[in-house]
């Protein structure tokens, strides 16, 4: 079967990496915090907060700003004034104690000092609540703060670095390697450190060889061999990149994690992730995830792109192979990013398609193709159709040695006598007739009937068979030269491929093409032997891709160290039986905004319910008291902002929705997304409002 072997790479590789100047000290010993899954590991913490935290930070600014003043104001004019009340109430309350310690200087001046300091106390504690200074100190204060430590921290790094005393890394980055490799070995590696010469690309790629080498300990020689030649760009990639062109900073490739976006502060979502950072990781995607929303929602932009990009970063680092799979138009990256673009009907494409997926035997084949080429409403013949291919593919790579291109197909699906007659003659030339005698008989009867499924499956395979395909695909006898073709058999290679669809000229070509490149990676994906790389498929438009046989794959991935993103527009293009079992097969969910209310009612039943704690709290304006109890609470009114009511609350538990449909056709903002997870070892992520880069 034809298939892409990587691009090979130049005998000495001298690309510099892309992030000169890279601190890769400071980036391998950069706190990571040990999070819930899902977090991403570099962003803040979590801080969970209370109902009172979130109600203060529903307060306007100006608001909130202006109360903290003017509470700041009187307690500065009480404590001015304090000090005069307090010692003539004590001096009248304790006339000869008071005489005595002020007969003795040193003594009463730490007794002023400690009344003074109460009095601040107690004037801080009163105006502090009433003013609510800790929200103004958590909105304002705390981050100022926090940009001063960092610019400070900047700063001595960087006159550190200038006084050279960054030459003796407080870190070893390169430890695992030091331990195996000999004095002097790393003398390359340790220079290009120092100098910034190397990224993280280069760090997890070279640890990740390590790795490998392990499990082969004789290869261990010849990759210290070249770390010590080569420094950095020993066991570069294939394709000789050592970084993407543009890429973006929401990677941490120690972790393997993709910050998909920050978890806002509201009460919908949990404690325990408020104020983080959500990330994607191989084990979250392990259990793909399928992403819903209306065309310009950021299915693309903000989901599917870096999705891709994180995928191109590890088959960069030999960890993984990633397929894309979207519109030519579609903005999932520069062509540089991938190792392999296949553009059916672009004239400047270097790739074509192998329709057969590099399959081992003729039978697999010609189910793969089978199941591609018929459309959703003719699922029903699924298997007579498969029959059909595989009474043609088998005999003919007997015959003839090789698998038949797409006008032989054509023409052999038809019937017609002069292919027909060659196929037979090949095959009894090859000595294989009577072990396809059988079958080929049983075709040549169905020829010309009304319920032949060969009829049906020609006209869907001659939409491939265009002129502007020329070349694309398995070519003919007598076709001229064809590009190679890429199989999407070679997932144990660290690939990047991009299949871009011609949707907009050929929109039922591309449907075809898409589940073809669909059913053809799931299928690699779980019958690979070497399970070792992750394999990740990313569709931007899944909505022609999605069947029967592409829901069964999924649930295959879990274990396979594979997993795929899959974005719909609206589930309504999926046939109504699909919807469920789909939902079932993926562990992650993410809905944008704008979807229609029955979209969002599949994702209600999805998240299920959750137990909350309800609150009536039945409020009214306080009115008792005489003149100067009233007088008290105007005053009051005057600094918090708000007239003093009584309340009465009463509290229950009680099951609601976690998000309903209503919810999120309506109520969810722009350029967020609610997000659920499920990791390979059952971790889950629950629903959560995530406000999107």
């Amino acid at each position: 079967m034809p298939s892409v072997p990587p691009r090979i790479p130049s005998q000495h590789p001298a690309q510099p990496a892309a992030g000169t100047g890279f601190d890769l000290v400071g980036w391998v010993s950069a706190k990571r915090h040990r999070a819930p899954a899902g977090v991403f590991s570099l962003g803040p913490e979590p801080r969970p907060s209370d109902e009172r935290t979130l109600a203060e930070d529903a307060i306007p600014g100006w608001k909130l700003l202006l109360r903290a003043g003017l509470n700041a104001l009187v307690a500065w004019e009480l404590f001015v004034y304090a000090q005069p009340a307090i010692t003539w109430t004590f001096t009248f309350l304790f006339p000869g104690e008071i005489a005595a310690v002020q007969r003795n200087d040193s003594t009463a001046i730490m007794i002023a000092n400690i009344l003074w300091v109460l009095t601040a106390l107690l004037l801080i504690w009163i105006f502090g609540r009433m003013g609510r200074w800790r929200a103004v100190a958590r909105r304002y204060v705390l981050p100022a703060l926090r940009q001063l430590l960092d610019l400070r921290r900047d700063q001595v790094e960087e006159k550190q670095r200038r006084a050279g005393e960054a030459a003796v890394p407080p870190v070893d980055v390169w430890a695992p390697l030091r331990g195996v490799a000999g004095v002097g070995a790393l003398g390359v590696l340790d220079a290009e450190t120092a100098r910034g010469l190397v990224g993280d690309v280069d760090h997890q790629r070279l640890l990740t060889a390590l790795e490998r080498v392990r499990r082969e300990p004789g290869r261990l020689a010849g990759l210290l061999d070249a770390v010590r030649e080569y420094g950095a760009v020993a066991c570069a990639h294939p394709s000789g990149a050592r970084d993407l062109v543009g890429r973006s900073l929401a990677h941490d490739l120690l972790m393997r994690q993709l910050r998909l976006g920050a978890v806002e502060n509201v009460p919908k979502n949990p404690a325990g992730y408020r104020g983080a950072d959500l990330a994607l990781d191989p084990l979250l995607l392990g259990t793909s995830l399928l992403a819903v929303g209306p065309a310009g929602s950021g299915k693309t932009t903000r989901l599917a792109r870096p999705v891709a990009e994180a995928l191109c970063l590890q088959a960069l680092t030999g960890s993984a192979v990633v397929v894309v799979v979207g519109a030519a138009d579609a903005d999932l990256g520069p062509a540089s990013w991938y190792d392999v673009v296949v553009a059916p009907g672009d004239p400047h494409t270097g790739y074509g398609l192998d329709l057969f997926g590099g399959a081992v035997h003729a039978d697999e084949a010609a189910a793969r193709l089978a199941d591609a080429l018929l459309p959703d409403e003719l699922a029903l013949r699924t298997e007579s159709a498969r029959l059909v291919l595989q009474q043609i593919v088998g005999p003919f790579e007997s015959g003839y040695g090789r698998l038949p291109g797409v006008r032989e197909l054509v023409l052999l699906l038809r019937g017609e006598e002069r292919a027909w007659a060659a196929l037979l003659a090949a095959v009894q030339r090859g000595g294989a007739l009577e072990r396809h005698q059988h079958e080929l008989a049983q075709r040549e009867r169905m020829h010309g009937l009304a319920d032949d499924p060969g009829t049906l499956l020609a006209d869907r395979l001659a939409l491939l068979d265009r002129p502007v395909f020329a070349g694309s695909f398995n070519p003919s006898a007598g076709d001229g030269p064809a590009l190679p073709l890429f199989a999407l058999r070679a997932l144990d290679h660290p690939l990047r491929v991009r299949i871009a669809l011609p949707e907009h000229s050929h929109p039922e070509a591309s449907r075809i093409l898409a589940r073809l490149a669909v059913g053809q990676f799931l299928h690699a994906a779980a019958s690979r032997a070497d399970r070792s790389l992750f394999a990740g498929l990313v569709v931007d438009d899944a909505s022609a891709a999605v069947d029967t046989h592409a829901i069964r794959g999924l649930q295959r991935l879990r274990g396979a160290n594979a997993g795929a993103v899959l974005g719909l527009r609206t589930l309504v293009d999926l046939p109504e039986a699909l919807r469920a079992p789909l939902f079932g097969a993926v562990g992650g969910r993410m809905a944008f905004p704008g979807m229609a209310p029955w979209d969002g009612k599949l994702f209600e039943e999805a998240w299920g319910t959750v137990w909350v704690d309800e609150r009536d709290v039945t409020r009214s304006l306080d009115t008792s008291g005489g003149i100067v109890r009233r007088s008290f609470r105007g005053m009051r009114a005057l600094l918090e902002g708000e007239r003093a009511q009584t309340e009465s609350v009463t509290t229950r538990k009680v099951e609601r929705r976690r998000w309903s449909a209503s919810d999120l056709a309506q109520v969810l903002p722009r350029g967020h997304a609610v997000v659920s997870l499920t990791s390979v070892d059952g971790s889950q992520v629950p629903p959560l409002l995530v406000r999107l880069p």
